[in-house]
């Protein structure tokens, strides 16, 4: 019987990633602590840091393309 593979929230993967950003601890500790594989929680952090830029967009530019969308959508 194959093994089922396990889901993980967005919560707990943010966790992992922001505890592996910390540095405190090695990725195979965190690894460990969390019982996933040392792989997933380095792709983890590095989805989280290319994430990042996301949340420092500049939020004027955000604005314009948010108005420019709902002019588009009145025509």
């Amino acid at each position: 019987m194959p093994k089922k593979r396990r889901t993980f929230t967005a919560d707990f993967k943010a966790s992992v990633a922001l505890e592996a950003l910390r540095g405190q601890r090695t990725i195979t500790d965190i690894a460990q602590h969390y019982s996933v594989n040392p792989n997933q929680v380095s792709s983890w952090k590095g989805q989280a840091i290319e994430h990042l830029r996301d949340g420092f967009a500049d939020g004027r530019r955000r604005r314009e393309a948010d108005d420019d969308g709902r002019a588009n959508s009145l025509l």
